[in-house]
């Protein structure tokens, strides 16, 4: 007959370990999200391969491109997916290549081009001045590009200059004033978001100013385009800011080798080789340019520049907004806020700027309180 062997004292309750074999998907992915050095022979180049920087660039490249279809999918005359594909490459029925075309075309890509030029130009403030809250609709280059914009079609002094032209001028005159009164032997981050603010107050009451000054219509439109407005836009809208994109964009990307060396401080960067006053004025010229042409497209967009790139360093997982991820993600929020502008109220189509506000202000509470949490917040 056996006998049983003595019971050991029972073990204290605790969380239940995983089976052999079974790992959670999270665990499991991330060796394989995980930056890897590489080295080539031929050409000879070096550097670093960044797998959840590249996937994140993939989805949310893929996002921005279905809102753009369902974009020109909704309207009064509704169309299919399959059918907007066809009519994008000039087959299927004629009307439908006409509406999606020449009626919707024109939006979807001023939509997706406004958010691309935002979210590059706030990657390259943030990163340039190591704050979060530096974007452009923060330190007056949008309020700028605005008065310059809102004069001339209160005032009609545009000299034979276009809407694209003015507003670059006005957000560069901005920047150089921003520049010039934020220098003291180097013009440091938070004398450049302070002075910023300063400027963004002057360029807000001009625009008042001169919107209180117009006629009734002459108002009217000045408004309608101070929201942030993709309601109207053309081929000319289109054609002036792609071709500023296809300019400074690459310029952007090709600063970003020196954007990180800033973000070391100046003292390292300039130990490092990077020039690091004229790296911060061509960063500045750069962002200024592409804000300038996207609000002169349509109109201040609040919130792209500064919301944008935090969720792209977020979903990126990097140290600062990786700018053609920033830029992606705002293409993707501009046009998602048109759609919810175009449909949240049935028969009515609302200003895109009214979505994104409403969408970013949340997203600078929470970067304020976090900073004051920091102890950078003042």
């Amino acid at each position: 007959m056996s006998v049983p062997a003595p019971s050991s004292p029972a073990a204290p309750a605790g969380p239940a370990r995983p089976a052999p074999g079974s790992r959670k998907p999270s665990a499991s992915l991330r060796p394989l999200l995980r930056d890897r050095p590489f080295r080539l022979a031929v050409p000879p180049v070096s550097g670093m391969l960044r797998p959840r920087l590249l996937l994140t660039g993939v989805l949310v490249a893929v996002g921005a491109f279905a809102l753009f279809c369902w974009g020109l999918a909704v309207g009064d005359y509704p169309v299919t997916l399959p059918g907007v594909v066809r009519a994008l490459f000039g087959a299927g029925d004629p009307g439908t290549v006409i509406v999606v075309q020449d009626l919707r075309l024109p939006r979807a890509l001023t939509g997706l081009l406004v958010g691309l030029a935002f979210g590059v130009s706030g990657a390259v403030f943030q990163t340039m001045t190591r704050n979060a809250l530096a974007s452009p609709d923060m330190i007056g280059l949008t309020e700028g590009a605005g008065t310059a914009v809102v004069a001339a079609v209160v005032l009609g002094w545009t000299g034979g200059l276009g809407l694209s032209t003015l507003g670059l001028l006005g957000a560069l005159a901005t920047a150089l004033l921003v520049y010039a009164l934020a220098w003291k032997g180097g013009a440091t981050g938070y004398r450049v978001i302070l002075v910023g603010i300063g400027v963004s107050w002057i360029c807000t009451s001009a625009t008042d100013f001169l919107v209180a000054r117009g006629n009734r219509f002459e108002a009217e439109e000045a408004l309608g385009w101070l929201v942030g407005n993709l309601n109207g836009r053309t081929w000319g809208q289109v054609d002036a800011l792609a071709i500023a994109l296809a300019v400074l964009l690459p310029v952007a990307l090709g600063l970003g080798r020196w954007m990180r060396t800033l973000q070391l401080g100046d003292d390292v960067a300039a130990g490092l080789g990077t020039p690091v006053q004229p790296v911060r004025l061509a960063l500045l010229l750069t962002g200024v340019g592409l804000v300038a042409f996207g609000t002169a497209a349509a109109g201040p967009v609040a919130f792209v520049a500064l919301a944008c790139p935090q969720i792209a360093l977020r979903l990126a997982g990097t140290s600062a907004p990786p700018p053609l991820v920033s830029g992606l993600t705002g293409a993707f929020v501009v046009l998602g806020s048109d759609l919810l502008a175009r449909e949240a109220v049935p028969g009515t189509e609302l200003p895109v700027g009214i979505v994104t506000g409403a969408l970013g202000a949340p997203v600078l509470l929470w970067l304020l309180v976090r900073a004051n949490r920091a102890g950078s917040g003042g």
